[in-house]
């Protein structure tokens, strides 16, 4: 079963399998095309040569024995030469008009006494006789040939005209796997070069001398290397990022550990605690961005499903989540604008998109200040599109780090808020995915920064 499976699978025995039977059966149709075609000719030669012995039989007297038989010979051996077989089957009979039989030529066939006019088939001694029959005032003339002779004079033209084909099949079937076989050789080579590769090996393929159908598939191929190529890259850089990253606040909270442990006074103990509790949210808080930032690439991997999004439901929630860590720090945040808006999106990632943003905005704020989220329906240049923009009153960004802090683990020197440098590579990649385009600025409303996620308006139904 394994076998069959193999064979109907391959390519290479697929091609040979159809060429292979297409010749055989060329073969058989050409065989039988030219016996049909031998034996219609050979029944218009031996028709005609049979007309013309009866017409030299026909005679305005009767022929004696030795006249017909001089007749006959003579007919015989002309169409022996022009049929190219042998005439000696011929049987002539000759009825008086009295229905008397004055004539019969030699032969072992014994015909019935009955003659219909022109040409028939008669059944006699087992076998089929084409006859054919004259009538004059003094005589009637019979003559029959069977028709086994014709059908083996036509087999044996078929097979003259067979013979090279027969010598020439096993050629042309050594030709013909001869040609798949090279055309596939190409073939047989990339999957050498796959097969022989290691697992981190995703250079491309070549591709040289491929055939036209099957080159696209190992261009894919190599753009599908190209692709897992960079994404390896991408996760070794993102390893070693965060490897370096972690390194730091663990060493410091093992600095901090030690504090502690030579501490003295209560005071002492209780500075050291208080930087040990700030250094164990500060490492917390940089393992659970990394967490958020592999789930979300692997989620862009993996294509998750999509659904409409109220945006403005979104937003309303984020505020009601952060709204105790802003009363918390001194800051007032709420929804500045809630226009009714809907994006074809992914809800998990839009609200971890939303929940940076706007944590973020009140992480960087003074206390007394104010982080606003806004959802807006646009029209911009004729389109229709969807803005939720964040704005703080913090000290913003300086315009020339604008688009360095989206880097991972890149912070803006002097910043005085803790943080991992993740938050806003996160919000890029997520809005990325939806096709969104991400946007810093200065707020001209409360003059710290505006972070701007610009959607496009889904078509209306």
């Amino acid at each position: 079963m394994k076998l069959k499976s193999r064979v109907t699978h391959s390519l290479r025995g697929r091609l040979l399998w159809y060429l292979l039977a297409a010749i055989t059966i060329a073969a058989l149709a050409q065989a039988s095309i030219a016996y049909r075609t031998a034996l219609h000719d050979a029944d218009q030669i031996f028709d005609y040569h049979m007309q013309q012995m009866a017409l030299s039989l026909r005679s305005g007297t009767p022929l004696s024995n030795t006249e017909a038989q001089q007749r006959i010979a003579a007919q015989a051996e002309g169409g022996a030469q022009a049929a190219g077989g042998d005439n000696d089957d011929m049987v002539v009979q000759m009825w008086s008009p009295d229905g008397v039989q004055v004539f019969h030529s030699v032969s072992r066939a014994k015909l019935p006494q009955r003659a219909v006019l022109g040409f028939s088939n008669v059944k006699s001694n087992g076998t089929t006789y084409r006859v054919f029959s004259i009538q004059t005032a003094n005589q009637t003339v019979q003559v029959a040939q069977d028709l086994a002779v014709r059908r083996n004079m036509a087999g044996n033209l078929a097979l003259r005209t067979l013979g090279p084909i027969a010598v020439m099949m096993p050629i042309l079937m050594l030709v013909v796997w001869w040609v798949v076989s090279g055309s596939l050789e190409p073939v047989a080579r990339v999957r050498s070069q796959v097969a022989s590769r290691q697992a981190d090996d995703l250079s491309p393929v070549s591709d040289n001398g491929l055939p036209d159908e099957v080159r696209p598939l190992v261009q894919e191929l190599n753009l599908l290397f190209g692709r897992v190529k960079t994404a390896f890259e991408a996760q070794q850089t993102f390893v070693a990022d965060a490897a370096h990253e972690l390194r730091t606040p663990l060493a410091a909270l093992r600095l901090q550990a030690q504090s502690l442990e030579r501490a003295e006074s209560l005071d002492a103990r209780k500075l050291a605690v208080s930087r040990l509790t700030a250094g164990i949210d500060r490492a917390t808080r940089l393992v659970e961005q990394l967490l958020v930032l592999a789930r979300q690439e692997a989620t862009a991997a993996g294509g998750a499903a999509t659904r409409p999004v109220d945006l403005a439901e979104l937003a309303r929630r984020t505020v009601a989540d952060l709204a105790g860590v802003a009363a918390a720090k001194g800051v007032d945040v709420g929804v500045q604008q809630a226009d009714a808006a809907q994006v074809e999106g992914q809800p998990d990632a839009l609200q971890i998109l939303l929940r940076n943003l706007v944590d973020n905005a009140i992480k960087y704020t003074p206390s007394g200040g104010t982080a606003d989220i806004s959802v807006k329906n646009e029209v911009v240049e004729g389109l229709a599109q969807v803005t939720v923009a964040v704005e703080d009153s913090g000290p913003g960004i300086p315009a020339e780090e604008r688009e360095r802090v989206f880097d991972r683990f890149y912070r803006v020197a002097g910043s005085e808020a803790a943080g991992s440098g993740l938050g806003l590579a996160i919000i890029k990649a997520i809005a990325e995915r939806h096709g969104a385009s991400l946007v810093l600025g200065q707020s001209a409303r409360l003059g710290g920064l505006a972070a701007t996620v610009t959607f496009k308006a889904p078509a209306a139904a």
